[in-house]
């Protein structure tokens, strides 16, 4: 991605250099972060057992991130940025105000208006505050155990937790989370999946016209964006971690799907093509 000379945003929280370094959270806050860690398809007995030995200690060490870290760190609120920009120009499109999410780096563990988190948790959305949470060394696992690596693949990550933002704003997560309250475990995955669909295909809108705005894709960069859709789909990562897969378990979409869709938004721009909850669920 080309984003030299590229403004950064000033809804940046940086929390790196406190070294990771929460409160007790206490079992209530343990189970949320596990229930987040679950919705993100990742396995909350890590959580669980992770967080008894890792978050509730305390360090006093101040935290030096490398150059390398602190260039992601620009280029992540760089590209929060050109969310901001992309966003508050569809929002006015339709006569609405965006209100632009907080985003918070932190290393190791910090708190969140969903509960305290940890790296484990990965990347995540918390409606209660606003706010991304994202500790950088996930983009390190991207490349390093999911192959999915790239400038664009990152920023597909962050644009689509924007993308919940989004949905938060347009009234659609509520709706989800209340209609999820009252359905089977089977049926709040599968509208889970329409959920996060819809996120990937506003992360699509965002690249789109992100690259009609300041001419940032480069050759190859949607292809990198592809690579870790398909990469963190739910049947490719039950295939790698259980060498099965249990399709009503999957509560983010196939590699399939999850391509569809973030192609979708990349190619069309058109916010109307990002209805992922009408079509037939076999159709996604």
């Amino acid at each position: 991605m080309r984003l030299d000379g590229r403004r950064t945003s000033g809804n940046v929280d940086d929390r790196r250099r406190s070294g990771g370094k929460v409160a007790s959270m206490g079992i209530v806050g343990v189970i949320v972060v596990a229930a987040i860690t679950w919705l993100m398809g990742g396995n909350p007995l890590d959580v669980l057992i992770g967080e008894s030995a890792n978050i509730f200690q305390q360090s006093n060490e101040e935290y030096v991130p490398s150059a390398a870290e602190e260039a992601m760190a620009t280029f992540a609120s760089q590209v929060l940025a050109g969310t901001e920009d992309v966003w508050n120009q569809e929002f006015a499109k339709v006569g609405r105000r965006y209100v632009p999410p907080k985003m918070v780096l932190y290393t190791r563990a910090t708190s969140s208006g969903c509960g305290s988190a940890s790296s484990q948790t990965g990347p995540f959305y918390c409606s209660a505050d606003q706010t991304v949470y994202i500790d950088l060394s996930f983009f390190d696992q991207m490349q390093n155990q999911l192959g999915a690596s790239g400038d664009f693949a990152y920023a597909y990550v962050i644009a689509h937790e924007v993308g919940h933002h989004v949905q938060y704003l347009l009234g659609t997560l509520d709706k989800v989370h209340q209609l999820q309250s009252r359905l089977s475990e089977k049926e709040s995955n599968q509208i889970n999946v329409r959920l996060e669909l819809q996120a990937d295909f506003y992360a699509g809108i965002w690249a789109y016209y992100d690259n009609k705005m300041y001419n940032s894709l480069e050759p190859g960069d949607i292809e990198e964006g592809l690579n870790a859709a398909s990469a963190i789909g739910d049947d490719r990562l039950q295939m790698e971690a259980q060498g099965y897969t249990v399709p009503d378990a999957f509560n983010h979409g196939t590699s399939a799907q999850r391509v569809r869709w973030l192609k979708k938004g990349a190619t069309t721009g058109q916010l109307a093509n990002g209805d992922t909850f009408s079509p037939d669920y076999s159709a996604l």
